[in-house]
């Protein structure tokens, strides 16, 4: 018994290797595909920005004993409810920032702080009614303690902003 020849298509085309179809969208041969994956690949990140009122911002300075700036010390926020670490490194004037992602709900949450050897925690305490200004905290490291200063947090965000 032979075996039947090959079957027709019923309408439908062959699939080619020369190209790709994606969700009904014919992409080009896979070397125009390898390019557009080259090109992507060599555009920046978007960075992802959130409104005051769903961000939380830690600040201050990072400094030894004698109050001299400490560069490049690596500092952490960490959400203790979440565990979900936020690292960033001085810069040559001692100065950090890290944002956390905290909405109105995550008011009075804890967060753990530690840079240079020293570890402690902070509250976020924000009005939840207001909606506009940038809600935040100022730790400065200083030789073995942490020390916040919550009404310091506008005027350094300022000149953080203004450099």
């Amino acid at each position: 018994m032979s075996r039947p020849g090959p079957m027709p298509f019923a309408g439908r085309r062959p699939r080619s290797s020369a190209g790709l179809n994606l969700c009904g969208i014919r992409l080009g041969p896979p070397s125009v595909l390898a390019a557009l994956c080259l090109l992507t690949a060599t555009i920046a990140p978007a960075t992802a920005t959130h409104a005051p009122d769903h961000r939380f911002i830690v600040i201050g300075y990072v400094k030894d004993g004698s109050g001299r700036a400490l560069a490049n010390v690596p500092v952490v926020v960490t959400r203790l409810k979440t565990g979900l670490a936020h690292r960033e490194r001085t810069d040559t004037d001692g100065l950090y920032m890290i944002v956390v992602h905290l909405h109105d709900e995550d008011e009075g949450e804890r967060l753990a702080i530690s840079g240079n050897g020293v570890n402690g925690e902070v509250i976020a305490r924000f009005d939840v009614q207001n909606k506009r200004i940038e809600r935040g905290t100022r730790i400065d490291i200083r030789g073995g303690s942490l020390w916040e200063d919550r009404r310091a947090f506008a005027e350094t965000l300022r000149a953080y902003l203004s450099r």
